[in-house]
């Protein structure tokens, strides 16, 4: 080879290093980002096979990733799916002392490059394990270029090995040039600070899912009835938005996402109920329409036992004061009376308790007894004193038509969609985060308008706060950890979605994917008890187009 070839094949080389620095740096995942580092080096040193190892967590051994040679095909780690047999490179020996019978560890341990043109012949060097594979395989391993990788703070997070230079021309093994040397160096500088950063920014994604997935703990923790929640919606949403992208007809045929834009809406639904820290846990939990800190149901209770110990006393006074203690007959009236008297007290407890359990939708005529029976008994209260039986506050709650919450109470709970957008609005989103806030707070919109807190219409929202909008109602119909209700079969859900779609609450074209490609179906299999799966006939779902 010429002179002029070897500069110009330098400089393509060159040229090729810079494109594969490029590329590093806009690799995200860690396997892919290490196979290309082994790939690239075994292309610029023209090699034929090689491994690269990373420093163990605890530092003292190397780790296999990636191992590749051409003329084996042999291909392990990394994305390959087949696993490296072999076990870490300890750095220490038993005796405590440096490994520098490896040359891998050895280059590790003293930070330097370590270039032989045949292992057969090196020096130093305990080759044994190379010496059993070629002849098990019939290879044989002749030049070896082992490169320390040092990140930032000069520290060794891995080692790139390179083995056998085989030279274009001639197809000849030959050692590893110095040329090739530097540019493995460089290369190997490059892709540990590539490395290093991905490792960096992994880790700081990790951390803050950990603050998020903290922030939800507190909520499971002041209600075990949201904190399911707090993790089903997101993995709902994820499967609803992942069979959107897939779809390739219809009104959603443009839509398709990223990985960047699947980890923002990812972290979206991790958050878009985080300001649920913000609301009382006596409301969030509230299973009765008397419950406050407690059931005041037993508080009613009592008093009905002060309303019949009442009515007993009442009629023992009157027996006594009959003017002839032996009319039978008056007594007795007395008696029937009482009995009378105790049994619709018993009725009137019964149905309060009854209404207080907010299971059924109640009539105005329960309405108007529930008034009846608070204004129309009177109790003495601790302070002698004759009082309605039933304070506002108690009629207004056991008056609740549906549910067990209060027209309050409901602003109470909606609000938590107030203080999640406050909160997230707050916060420094970067570039490929910034949609997370109107993600997250848009998933009790309507499509129509009529919904909370902004009164949104569909063109006013994205694909992926209406997905989220789904994801979070099919959500709470199918729970099986509410209070207050239980969890609805998977064709009782359809039917209510589709009722919704029909009434403008969700967005008709994802709630079409959403039965088509049987997302309920996938959610059901994970989430939902076996009696709750039951069969789905799509014909029958209001308002579904095929």
């Amino acid at each position: 080879m010429s002179a002029v070839d070897t500069v110009e094949d330098l400089f393509r080389r060159f040229e090729q290093l810079n494109e594969i620095g490029a590329a590093l740096s806009r690799e995200r995942d860690i396997d892919k980002l290490l196979e290309n580092i082994l790939l690239a080096a075994k292309a610029i040193t023209h090699a034929d096979g090689g491994t690269l190892y990373r420093v163990t967590e605890d530092g003292l051994s190397l780790r296999f990733e990636i191992m590749r040679t051409d003329s084996l095909a042999i291909t392990m780690g990394g994305t390959s799916g087949n696993p490296i047999p072999f076990p870490p490179l300890p750095l220490r020996t038993e005796a405590g002392e440096d490994n520098n019978s490896m040359v891998a560890a050895y280059a590790a341990i003293h930070q330097e490059t370590v270039n032989i043109a045949d292992a057969y012949e090196a020096e130093g060097f305990d080759f044994t394990g190379t010496r059993k594979f070629d002849e098990r395989t019939g290879y044989r391993s002749q030049s070896f270029l082992t490169v320390p990788m040092k990140n930032h703070e000069n520290a060794v997070i891995g080692v790139l090995q390179l083995i056998n230079s085989i030279e274009p021309g001639t197809k000849n093994v030959v050692p590893f040039s110095a040329a090739d040397q530097r540019l493995a160096e460089s290369l190997a500088s490059q892709a540990a600070v590539a490395l290093t950063n991905r490792q960096l920014i992994s880790q700081l994604e990790k951390l803050f899912e950990s603050f998020i997935q903290l922030i939800n703990v507190a909520i499971d923790e002041k209600s075990p009835y949201t904190g399911g929640h707090c993790e089903r919606v997101p993995v709902l949403t994820m499967m609803l938005a992942e069979a959107v992208n897939q779809t390739k007809s219809g009104p959603l045929a443009d839509f398709s996402m990223t990985d960047k834009d699947r980890y923002e809406l990812k972290i979206a639904g991790l958050l878009h109920d985080c300001g649920k820290v913000t609301t009382p846990v006596h409301v969030v939990d509230k299973s009765t329409k008397l419950q406050t800190l407690y059931d005041r149901i037993h508080l009613v209770d009592t008093r009905f036992e002060v309303l019949k110990r009442d009515a007993q006393i009442a009629m023992l006074k009157a027996k006594l004061a009959l003017p002839d203690s032996r009319d039978a007959r008056a007594e007795a009236a007395l008696e029937e009376d009482l009995t009378r008297h105790l049994r619709q007290i018993e009725s009137d407890r019964e149905f309060l308790r009854q209404a207080n359990i907010g299971s059924e939708l109640m009539t105005p005529e329960d309405q108007e007894r529930v008034k009846r029976i608070g204004t129309g008994y009177r109790w003495i209260d601790v302070d002698g004193k004759a009082d309605n039986f039933l304070s506002d506050d108690e009629l207004e709650n056991l008056s609740i038509r549906a549910g067990t919450l209060t027209q309050a109470e409901r602003q109470t709970i909606n609000y938590h969609i107030v203080a999640t957008i406050k909160m997230l609005e707050q916060l420094p989103w970067p570039k490929h985060l910034k949609n997370v806030p109107e993600y997250a707070g848009g998933h009790h919109e309507r499509m129509d308008g009529k919904g909370y807190p902004k009164g949104l219409t569909r063109d006013e929202m994205s694909v992926q706060a209406r997905v989220m909008g789904i994801a979070d109602i099919f959500e709470a119909l199918t729970a099986r950890d509410r209070p207050y209700k239980r969890g609805k079969t998977l064709s009782e859900s359809l039917d209510i979605l589709g009722k919704f779609k029909l009434n403008g609450h969700i967005d008709p074209d994802l709630f079409d994917v959403f039965v088509r490609q049987k997302v309920y179906l996938k959610y059901a299999e994970q989430f939902l008890d076996p009696e709750q799966v039951d069969e789905v006939d799509e014909s029958k779902i209001p308002g579904f187009a095929r």
